[in-house]
């Protein structure tokens, strides 16, 4: 079997819960640019939440596609390409009002350091990846430190190097695990951020890992291989 062969999604997603212990499923994400490319049979979510709920309701079992108005959070839904960024949001200004920066300037940095994807998305498609009914872009992970950690032993084991860990503590799933690794196509992993512990439910011993779904064999096959 070469590095990065597939048996098909429901037995990937059985051996990394398997060998990570996962009590939640990977999430499969799939950037959707048409909205004839909205995977057939999926229904869109009857709800306004946030990004990183989407992805904590995907872990428990649901398959759905949102558009930029289920989107609640519109900072997530212009990193995510939904969107133009609010102009608040897109100066800093925002944070900086929340006292979250000394300065604006500080604010400003790092909302340009962000990751975030040109906004031509026309929806998001979120999926247990056991049961996707789509290839998957992206594909994250909520873990504990322990299985991050066997995570990165994974994504180390073919070519070696290290795994960065980019995050300022904003937009953490939408930036950081999802656009993070769908446009430098590369893994991350993100300690989480304001909004998706207070309104995800993201533990206080959880983080959240998101790679490419085009490399997701890979990491199941060195997960096998350890």
């Amino acid at each position: 079997m070469a590095s990065c062969d597939v048996d098909g999604y429901k037995e990937l997603s059985e051996k990394i819960r398997d060998k990570l212990g996962l009590k939640k499923s990977p999430v499969a994400i799939k950037l959707v640019l048409k909205e004839e490319d909205i995977p057939e049979g999926i229904p869109k979510i009857d709800e306004s939440i946030r990004h990183c709920e989407m992805v904590q309701k995907a872990a428990q079992g649901a398959t759905f596609y949102a558009t930029v108005d289920e989107e609640k959070c519109k900072g997530g839904a212009a990193a995510l390409g939904l969107m133009e960024a609010p102009e608040k949001v897109k100066t800093g200004e925002m944070y900086y009002s929340l006292k979250r920066f000394s300065s604006l300037g500080s604010a400003k940095r790092t909302m340009d350091a962000i990751p975030k994807i040109d906004p031509i998305m026309r929806a998001i498609a979120y999926a247990p990846l056991e049961t996707t009914p789509f290839d998957p872009d992206v594909v994250v992970i909520i873990a504990n430190p322990k299985q991050a950690m066997l995570m990165s032993q994974a994504m180390v084991y073919t070519l070696g190097g290290r795994v960065e860990a980019d995050f300022a503590g904003i937009q953490s799933i939408c930036g950081d695990a999802v656009a993070g690794p769908y446009t430098r196509k590369r893994p991350n992993i993100t300690l989480g951020c304001s909004g998706s512990r207070s309104y995800a439910d993201i533990n206080p011993d959880e983080v959240i890992v998101g790679m490419n779904g085009e490399n997701v064999g890979c990491f199941v096959n060195a997960l096998d291989s350890l």
